[in-house]
């Protein structure tokens, strides 16, 4: 029987990869690929402390909770940039690689079959595909557009560590088919996003009750009357007769005036 994992998530995806013919696609992937070496080798995670999966125009990797989440998000805000920055410095324009990338953490199992399954691994997955990030990358000057979950925020970046910038995460919300998902986008929130989950639907309102027909139904009130009745009665009120075709008081009325 397999059992959850803690892990932490990275998540990385090409923009634009669909737009590129057959020999620049394999070009960008095998440039992703020395990206995503050189990120692990430089947090210090070497080859026990994490899983691939290949994902087309993108990569998934699994690290191991004990391996430095901090000096990865550090590697990733410094490094990654510049290493980008450098690659594409040299290429044409057909084979420029910018990145949209997710850090997050979260219960994962691996299968019978190596697959991964998991809620915290598909919230990943949708943040990675969220138009918020793909407009941050769109619209920044940086190769790489960075968001991490709400858990990977609250943990780590928060807590301003060095070369973690927390002034530097902004929230937003992603909406996704299972609800809202709440997550800090590092930079400039983009134009258009959502900041804040949306409010809920306002309550149906309240139909008022309808009058009882003339003769219909009696209500009976025994004792003494103070002149209120559930709130409040305007009128005549008179003993041991009928209000509207069906109230009938028992008691002083005058009583409490």
């Amino acid at each position: 029987m397999t059992h959850p994992l803690n892990r932490t998530l990275l998540l990385l995806d090409i923009e634009k990869f669909s737009d590129r013919d057959d020999v620049e696609q394999t070009y960008l992937r095998r440039m992703l690929y020395d990206v995503v070496e050189r990120v692990l080798q430089s947090a210090g995670i070497d080859q026990t402390l994490h899983l691939r999966a290949d994902r087309g125009d993108g990569v998934l990797v699994m690290i191991d909770a004990n391996a430095s989440l901090p000096l990865l998000l550090r590697v990733l805000l410094t490094e990654a940039p510049a290493q980008l920055r450098e690659v594409n410095r040299m290429a044409s324009s057909a084979a420029q690689i910018r990145l949209r990338a997710v850090v997050a953490t979260g219960f994962v199992t691996v299968d019978a079959i190596d697959g991964w399954v998991g809620t915290d691994l598909n919230q990943a997955c949708r943040l990675l595909d969220a138009d918020t990030l793909r407009a941050a990358l769109r619209e920044g000057n940086s190769d790489i557009a960075l968001c991490v979950s709400e858990s990977v925020h609250a943990g780590i970046v928060r807590h301003d560590h060095q070369g973690i910038p927390a002034d530097a995460f902004h929230p937003i919300t992603v909406q996704s088919k299972n609800g809202p998902l709440k997550a800090w986008l590092h930079g400039p929130v983009p134009t258009g996003a959502s900041t804040t989950p949306p409010a809920p639907d306002p309550a149906p309102a309240r139909q008022p009750d309808r009058a009882p027909a003339e003769g219909g139904g009696a209500v009976e009130f025994h004792g003494t009357n103070s002149g209120v009745v559930a709130g409040q009665i305007n009128g005549p009120m008179i003993q041991g007769g009928v209000i509207n075709g069906g109230v009938t008081f028992h008691g002083n009325p005058g009583d409490g005036r």
